[in-house]
């Protein structure tokens, strides 16, 4: 008998709790499954099933010897779908949650470009600032910037970075001055990015030691960057901006960045997904797309 054949009738056995049932299953005799155990318990030396006319357990050696099959059976599955993976295209749907603007800005182009290259792939992408629930939204990506905390049962993988940007409009630096320190930015006003009850200070980064954090005096709050950067380049303020988005406001002129000697404070995003034994093509192909696309967007 083929061992791998008969590692899963033992593992579906357990599964449903009886031969009879698992031949229902597997659509085979309830003696072809007697077989199935006894071949690997006589090439075993030891009994895996402990059987009587009205019940059947496992052996103390059956329990271990179950986990590990189920682990073998899951291997041979993902090396199956690889290959299958490999001589197919992706397809069905990919869902997806990234942050509001990046995903608009910069994620969304090459996943766009992706959907195009392959007909069959379909997207359903959510952009939204909020946290979500990965299994319960039934999330097949994310993107997230910043550090990443509780990442039980997740994978992850660093896909960019972009660093952060001190402006303002040429008007406010020609009525207020230019700050050159951190210390300055106290008699400047900001427009500062804040969601009710917390304000995000601007980071500063020091070597050896946790960040400098600065919330400079500000008359606006706003809770899009998008907005922000408008504000900033009515001459409304300074604002501490990442560099993906200020970088047409200072190419055309619209925004200077200010503080240029000091080392800007650098975010890390990443894409997650689930634990799997093994990754979908269509998740791999956009993990993939999104590392070789998004440097070149976010710099």
């Amino acid at each position: 008998m083929d061992r791998l054949t008969s590692m899963a009738v033992f593992v579906k056995a357990v599964d449903l709790g009886s031969f009879a049932a698992a031949a229902d299953a597997l659509d085979l005799s309830a003696p072809m499954v007697g077989k199935h155990i006894r071949f690997l318990e006589d090439r075993l030396g030891v009994r895996l099933i402990n059987r009587t006319t009205r019940r059947q357990s496992l052996s103390e050696f059956g329990r271990a010897y179950y986990e590990r099959c189920r682990a073998v059976l899951a291997e041979a599955e993902a090396a199956d779908a690889l290959v299958t993976d490999q001589l197919s295209q992706p397809r069905g749907r990919l869902r997806m949650t990234m942050p509001a603007l990046l995903g608009r800005r910069c994620v969304a182009p090459i996943l766009l470009a992706l959907a195009r290259q392959y007909p069959a792939l379909e997207l359903d992408l959510s952009f939204s600032d909020r946290i979500v629930d990965f299994v319960e939204g039934g999330y097949d990506l994310a993107v997230r910037t910043g550090r990443l905390e509780d990442r039980a049962g997740m994978m992850a993988r660093r896909i960019a970075h972009h660093h952060m940007v001190v402006c303002a409009a040429p008007s406010y630096v020609e009525m207020h001055g230019r700050p050159d320190r951190i210390e300055d930015l106290d008699r400047h006003q900001a427009i500062l990015y804040s969601r009710p009850g917390w304000i995000h200070p601007w980071l500063f980064p020091r070597e050896g030691k946790s960040p400098t954090e600065v919330t400079p005096p500000a008359r606006l709050r706003l809770d899009d960057l998008d907005a922000i950067a408008d504000a900033a380049a009515a001459g409304m303020g300074l604002a501490w901006l990442p560099s993906w988005l200020v970088r047409d406001h200072v190419r055309t002129g619209a925004l200077v960045p200010l503080l240029a000697d000091l080392p800007p404070y650098v975010f890390e995003n990443y894409a997650l997904w689930l634990r799997t034994p093994h990754l979908p093509l269509k998740t791999r192909l956009a993990v993939d797309a999104l590392a070789a696309g998004l440097p070149a967007l976010m710099t």
